[in-house]
């Protein structure tokens, strides 16, 4: 059931960008003859007085049609109300139109968390968790072991936050002391006060140099403090109207700015991340494990895929959104659009790049999903 929750969630998320693509056409009157969720061949379909709406065999995706270029339409091909024939802005209003129904979804589904569940949030203890330690490792040969707690570094207690923050605010106080400590000491003893159980252990760990920077191989987390029932969360609920949309409006902010600055990350840095690139699979499996642990976080969950689909649409790349915009953008500074044998040839070309794609990780994280 949880894997058809969130294979159902995938479509919603779908359906709202197509919905925002074809709600600002017919708003301002422009013709739209499909209305699409899925490819290839048809399940079902309901002709209305204008549109076609149709389900299609593979969920991955979905389209809005234009009758501009249809070959059985029997509107004239100088009618205003084509799109092709609207100023550069209405055309614009349309493309963009599904990457902000897919903002505004994100930000709606943080409010009615907000109202209906309540605001996740962190407690912390002092010092930074050591989750794992590999034996190569010089941290594991100086001592360090699983689950060990770093209170305090030559003499000088680990800083900590002593407020609530949200799942997505989690504070790096006391990782970042640390971090800061190891990489400006390369080949220096560092004493670490460790908490082990209900013991306390010092160590000196010297860290090896690397580039300039002191290393010991070791994952930093923070110290965060479990709940009664064992999961790291809980939810704190607001009474008043205005709180709810604040703490909506600050999820959603953070969610964005760390989308962002993921995708930042991934074009910088390409050839060491780009293994972390997921696709609809790996979505999938990840959104099902949500949902059996707590399924009252599949409404961030929701919100940060809504979030992604809408940035990955608004990136300049054919086939895409944002690459329809950018040759909306090179129309509007000549005056006049690009040839059309360009435009189908750039957008033909980004299609079957984004569908070999899809494919790839499709089948990537379907083996990752087989066990070994």
């Amino acid at each position: 059931m949880s894997v058809l929750a969130v294979i159902l969630l995938l479509a919603v998320l779908i359906f709202v960008h197509e919905l925002g693509h074809f709600l600002a056409a017919r708003l301002q009157g422009i013709y739209a003859n499909r209305f699409s969720l899925g490819f290839g061949p048809i399940v079902w379909k309901y002709q209305g007085t204008q549109t076609e709406y149709a389900l299609r065999a593979l969920p991955l995706g979905g389209f809005v049609g234009f009758p501009d270029d249809d070959p059985d339409s029997n509107i004239p091909p100088n009618d205003p109300n084509l799109l092709k024939n609207r100023p550069v802005l209405d055309r614009a209003i349309v493309i963009s139109a599904g990457v902000i129904a897919n903002l505004l979804f994100a930000y709606l589904v943080l409010v009615a968390q907000m109202g209906l569940v309540g605001m996740p949030s962190i407690q912390y203890n002092p010092g930074v968790l050591i989750p794992k330690v590999m034996p190569q490792d010089v941290a594991a040969q100086a001592g360090v072991q699983d689950g060990d707690v770093v209170l305090a570094i030559d003499g000088k207690p680990v800083p900590f936050t002593q407020r609530e923050t949200s799942t997505l605010e989690i504070s790096t106080e006391a990782t970042t002391a640390l971090r800061n400590a190891i990489e400006s000491h390369p080949n220096q003893p560092l004493n670490l006060l460790i908490r082990r159980q209900n013991d306390q252990v010092n160590l000196t760990v010297t860290p090896k140099e690397a580039e300039g920077k002191g290393r010991i191989g070791i994952q930093l987390q923070p110290n965060i403090q479990p709940q009664p029932d064992g999961k790291l969360t809980y939810y704190k609920r607001t009474s008043t109207v205005l709180q709810l949309f604040s703490w909506a409006a600050d999820e959603f902010q953070q969610n964005v700015v760390r989308t962002v600055q993921g995708f930042g990350q991934l074009l910088s840095n390409f050839s060491t991340t780009a293994e972390q690139v997921a696709g609809p699979v790996a979505i999938v499996a990840t959104g099902a494990r949500i949902a059996q642990s707590d399924a009252s976080s599949l409404f961030n969950f929701a919100s940060l895929i809504s979030i992604n689909l809408a940035i990955i649409n608004i990136l300049p790349l054919p086939a895409l959104d944002g690459g329809q915009l950018a040759f909306l953008l090179v129309e509007g500074v000549r005056g006049k659009p690009l040839p059309n044998r360009i435009q189908e040839g750039v957008m033909q070309t980004g299609l079957v790049l984004l569908l070999g794609l899809g494919v790839f990780l499709i089948i990537r994280d379907t083996v990752n999903l087989i066990p070994q």
